[in-house]
């Protein structure tokens, strides 16, 4: 991924997995070559479970980790639900496939939104089964909370048989922040699936979007409006939700020919943000009120190979820039192996319909709808339906028949 050099070289520093300073280097710098392009296996995805999984069998892949596991919060937000689990439990049926709020450290973990790292598994008072710990020799247990503001989507668990360094909390930092931008993307496009008005729903485009969200700010639009990765389209509307609880004077969104960038204008009022986490630092300088108010959408950007830039003035600090940019493919000049009807069906599943929906407007059998898009899915070499509308966007092989 380009444009993350720095993030990149911090990754490096923190990646000393295993507490080793002779590690191999080579090896060191695969490890990160993966870690970067983590991102990328499950942007655009929009099925939770299936971007769960991919996350837990990276992270074995990557970290030769004992196993790897995420849970979500259910509707009711009084339990967490275990839907993925690789390396040397794969099932997601047993003891704890289900967890109580503020039970055992992956529910503490979601109730009070902390990191936790543990070198001594077998000791911690908290852990159900120690014999278990010690027969398996786990030794190391990682668990950062997937939270969204004051939200927690779910938690991810790492347990290995060699000790954690203090420095893999940061290493899943950087993860988490995408991870959970993706997760509360999903869960969100699922919940409107199941929606029994989902047919009728229409989405606004992206630019109208942020503008209702700076109603009170002088907001343009620069460029030609197209469709984005579903991970750069959150990323943006989270910033624009952080710009709207801030002065924000005024906002340009701009799309050009390999990116997309949000530049503002706000007005750091410390003093009279009484809702922002800002409130809670001893010190209210403004490098403080910075790295408060933005540090998780800048870890999330840096996490797909943007940036997200904050720029004062030398001579007074009474105005902020804010400069989010964030990379995008422009493969146009590829040749779309998509016929026409393919073409169409992607365009409907993009537009929101579902199966019967598209067989009722096209006089169609739905049993004709899934053909046609199971030969999409195969001709663009993915697993997934909502990754062969991602590839397929990213291409530009659909831009002729999307709403802007």
């Amino acid at each position: 991924m380009s444009g993350n050099s720095n993030w990149q070289q911090h990754l490096v520093t923190a990646m000393a997995f295993n507490g080793s300073a002779s590690s191999n280097s080579l090896r060191l710098l695969m490890d990160l070559q993966q870690v970067s392009q983590m991102a990328q296996a499950f942007s655009g995805c929009l099925d939770p479970t299936v971007i769960a999984k991919q996350v837990t069998d990276q992270i074995i892949s990557v970290f030769d980790c004992a196993f790897a596991r995420i849970w979500l919060v259910e509707a009711d937000q009084t339990a967490l639900r275990l839907v993925a689990s690789s390396g040397l439990y794969t099932h997601t049926d047993g003891s704890f496939s289900r967890v109580a709020m503020g039970a055992y450290k992956v529910g503490k973990i979601a109730q009070n939104r902390i990191p936790f790292l543990s070198n001594h598994l077998a000791e911690e008072p908290w852990v159900k089964d120690r014999e278990w710990a010690i027969a398996e020799q786990i030794t190391g247990f990682a668990g950062y909370p997937l939270a969204v503001g004051d939200r927690v989507v779910g938690v991810l668990a790492v347990f290995s048989h060699r000790p954690l360094s203090p420095e893999f909390l940061e290493v899943l930092q950087y993860l988490c922040a995408t991870v959970t931008v993706a997760l509360d993307s999903a869960l969100a496009h699922q919940r409107e699936q199941q929606s029994p008005i989902h047919s009728s729903v229409v989405v606004l485009p992206l630019s109208e979007q942020i503008a209702t969200l700076l109603s009170q700010s002088r907001f343009c639009l620069v460029g030609t409006e197209r469709l984005l990765p579903m991970s750069l389209n959150v990323l943006l509307l989270r910033t624009g939700e952080m710009l709207s609880q801030l002065q924000c004077s005024h906002c340009r969104l701009m799309y050009e020919s390999t990116q997309v960038l949000l530049d503002a204008m706000v007005i750091p009022d410390i003093g009279s943000n009484a809702s922002l986490p800002v409130k809670q630092l001893a010190s209210r300088n403004l490098q403080d009120w910075i790295a408060a108010i933005f540090d998780e959408l800048r870890l999330a950007s840096a996490c797909v190979g943007g940036t997200l830039q904050t720029l004062s003035g030398a001579a007074n600090q009474a105005m902020l820039q804010v400069l989010l940019t964030l990379p995008y493919p422009d493969s146009r000049s590829q040749t779309s192996p998509l016929s026409d009807r393919e073409q169409e069906m992607l365009l409907l599943l993009a537009a929101g319909f579902r199966d019967r929906d598209i067989a009722d407007q096209l006089h169609i059998s739905e049993r004709t709808v899934k053909f046609h898009i199971n030969n999409a899915i195969a001709k663009l070499q993915v697993q997934t339906r909502c990754q062969a509308l991602y590839q397929a966007v990213i291409r530009g092989w659909l831009d002729r028949g999307l709403p802007v």
